[in-house]
């Protein structure tokens, strides 16, 4: 039986939509299962396809399609039992507000059509799928898939833990779509409460496209903050390396897979104090309550004041990534027995 891969929304730039496509979805990665990515060339052939392509694929045989991306058309409920949706997070239905009208219009409605009706999906994280229990059918089967986190940046502590306990500037970075849903706006706040509280030169790196909304905007014009736009691999080995800490801010995430990416810089994390960070980080991050920018400030500055921090952080990261990659094997193989038990 043909297994069908949703690839459509590939080719952009590579953010984590398309990494984890990438990454859990390829033909290596779902070995040996024989699946078929389905690819689209530009915007107009990928709704096309998603709307049309693949629902007329489903019909015309009993193939089994992933959908690792955008969620499912409306038009693929009738084949529900044979398409599995992997689940970024519920952002879709519970933040309305933070979308673009794109998102609102073609993806909330199919997203939450798909979480009513589907018997089955993929989670990213076991924040992801508790969250699901309220908006999936009673009897819906929630099958976790982590994604493993490979150094994707080429990062290396190094001598890190060797560097000034003291750094001037203190350089934070962040990464992500500058879009209020990052709410980058709370991390140049905490900039500021930084830099009155004993880090006067503190600076702060974004580095992400614009989105949509006006905070791209706001943050060309706070003190200390750079935005750096999309950059190459290569220029984002370069700024985890100059950087100190890495800060996120964001309402939510489904996961946060930039969080974990950067621990191969050995950089001390910094993410609000939510059950999705917890689950992630464990116990290496620096957790705060972003809409608290005076706390924030105090929190982060309580943590560098262990004059060894640098390298206690580099050996948190580094205990922190094996522990989310031994979880992240243990899915891939539960993942591989259900989808060779639906095609089946």
């Amino acid at each position: 039986m043909t297994i069908y891969v949703d690839n459509t929304h590939l080719g952009r730039h590579v953010t984590g939509l398309e990494r984890i496509t990438l990454e859990l979805f390829s033909e290596a990665a779902l070995a040996p299962l024989d699946v078929v990515p389905v690819k689209a060339q530009g915007l107009r052939q990928m709704l096309t396809t998603q709307t049309l392509g693949l629902p007329m694929r489903l019909a015309a045989s009993s193939s089994i399609l992933l959908c690792p991306g955008f969620p499912p058309s409306p038009l693929l409920r009738p084949f529900a039992s044979r398409v599995l949706p992997y689940i970024h997070d519920d952002f879709l239905i519970t933040r309305r507000a933070e979308l673009n009208m794109r998102a609102r219009l073609y993806m909330a409605g199919p997203f939450k059509l798909a979480l009513r009706h589907y018997p089955r999906f993929l989670a990213n994280s076991g924040d992801t799928r508790r969250k699901l229990a309220a908006h999936c059918r009673p009897d819906a089967e929630v099958t976790l898939y982590r994604p493993s986190v490979r150094n994707v940046f080429g990062l290396d502590p190094g001598q890190r833990g060797e560097r000034s306990g003291q750094p001037k500037p203190l350089r934070l970075i962040a990464l992500g779509t500058v879009e209020p849903r990052k709410n980058f706006i709370a991390a140049a706040k905490i900039l500021d409460a930084l830099r009155m509280k004993g880090f006067p030169e503190a600076t702060l790196d974004i580095v992400g496209r614009p989105g949509w909304g006006d905070d791209w905007q706001a943050l060309e014009c706070q003190p200390g903050v750079t935005l750096h736009g999309y950059q190459s691999t290569e220029r984002v080995n370069q700024l985890l390396d100059a950087a100190d800490l890495f800060i996120c801010t964001s309402h939510d995430e489904g996961l946060g897979l930039p969080l974990l990416e950067a621990q191969y810089a050995g950089l001390p994390i910094i993410a609000p104090d939510a059950a999705i960070f917890r689950e992630v980080l464990g116990e290496s991050g620096i957790h705060i309550d972003a809409a608290d920018p005076a706390r924030a400030a105090a929190r982060i500055a309580a943590a560098l004041s262990n004059a060894n921090w640098r390298t206690q952080y580099v050996m948190l990261a580094e205990q922190n990534l094996e522990r989310w990659n031994d979880l992240a094997s243990g899915d891939r193989e539960a993942v591989i027995s259900l989808i060779a038990r639906l095609a089946n």
